[in-house]
């Protein structure tokens, strides 16, 4: 079982730059962040963090090809290859669909999927070939060519995937592996890895080799209560992206969760955190002591072939940050990535 630790990227940035810095001496497989409008550029962050790091590999995981063009994707990746010397990746969707409303795009009327599948083509071939000629339903280019080019024979390129069946199975068939977000039960797992593996099977590759990765709401510390308080005040934000069908695999009734989504779409977010009981919170976060968070990891996810567990780490700065809300006695990001490296790491080897 890889560990990866996902980054918003809204810290000061030397902090985040530390915080990097310390998830490679620990041994995280990656750093990722998400390529979003709302938090700092990635990309420039990745390209110092790069030039400070010696092994931790750097991406997006999400890059959305709605909003940013595919061969500016690969260009950016091929870049931070280099400067990392082999060591960029990316997971690619259609982006975050409350972010393409503040855009004005009505997400139902791109046609994700089929976007996302040509997106991941178009990537590919400009990132193994450097020079693409390309006539799609989405994207079209005559000999475009760049002098951006990878030190790895091939960058990885992974799809993220929610609702399904069919996007974990274009993952499976079409890419190097699947992030799946928000999901904390054995149910939602099963669902998600069999399509994936159908997938992989009908492009005849190993489903075992594919990176499958679980993107968690994560926090950690020694005292459980304070950890999942501070997961509990950002479950609602994330929830509100979550689709009905996977809202139901992880035993939660969306009617359950509409006024929470509701308050925090009006801007209440402290309604928000209000409305979200701890026990929708338990099940939509993995969080507690190390122990607790082994716990979940080792019943819950880990048996349906997941390899790789990407914490997205929740801290008071974080919360403060989104929420306003002042929480005290939560373990504070480098902390949480120590707590990890001891205890959930040696657990899953």
């Amino acid at each position: 079982m890889k560990f990866s630790y996902a980054l918003l990227p809204d810290y000061p940035l030397q902090e985040s730059l530390a915080s990097i810095r310390l998830a490679d001496e620990l041994g995280f497989h990656a750093c990722y962040a998400a390529d979003e409008t709302w938090h700092k550029d990635l990309w420039l962050l990745f390209a110092v963090a790069a030039g400070e790091t010696s092994t931790i590999r750097l991406g997006p995981s999400v890059s959305p090809v709605t909003l940013r063009e595919p061969t500016l994707i690969a260009q950016a990746l091929a870049t931070l290859d280099e400067l990392s010397g082999g060591r960029a990746e990316a997971v690619l969707s259609s982006g975050n669909f409350g972010l393409l409303a503040q855009y004005g795009i009505d997400w139902t009327r791109t046609r994700p999927l089929s976007r996302v599948k040509e997106a991941l083509h178009v990537v590919r071939t400009l990132l193994d070939d450097g020079v693409i000629t390309h006539q799609g339903e989405f994207y079209t280019y005559e000999g475009l060519f760049t002098f951006a080019r990878p030190v790895q024979e091939r960058v990885p390129l992974k799809l993220g995937a929610m609702r399904g069946p069919r996007s974990f199975e274009a993952a499976g068939e079409l890419s190097d592996g699947c992030h799946h977000a928000l999901s904390y039960t054995a149910e939602a797992y099963e669902y998600a890895v069999s399509h994936i593996r159908a997938g992989a099977e009908r492009a005849g590759k190993d489903w075992r080799s594919l990176d499958i990765g679980a993107w968690v709401v994560f926090a950690t510390g020694h005292d459980s209560e304070r950890a999942k308080e501070a997961a509990r005040s950002m479950v609602g934000i994330y929830a509100s992206s979550m689709p009905e069908e996977q809202l139901l695999r992880n035993g939660v009734d969306p009617a359950e969760l509409k006024p929470v989504i509701e308050a925090i779409g009006a801007g209440d977010l402290a309604r928000g955190i209000e409305l979200t009981t701890p026990e929708v919170a338990e099940r939509l976060s993995v969080a507690g002591t190390p122990a607790e968070c082994a716990e979940k990891i080792r019943t819950q996810i880990a048996p349906s072939g997941v390899n790789h567990i990407i914490c997205a780490v929740t801290d008071s700065r974080m919360v403060r940050t989104f929420t306003g809300r002042e929480l005290d006695g939560v373990a504070d990001v480098d902390t949480q990535l120590r707590l990890i490296h001891e205890h959930l790491m040696p657990a899953f080897t």
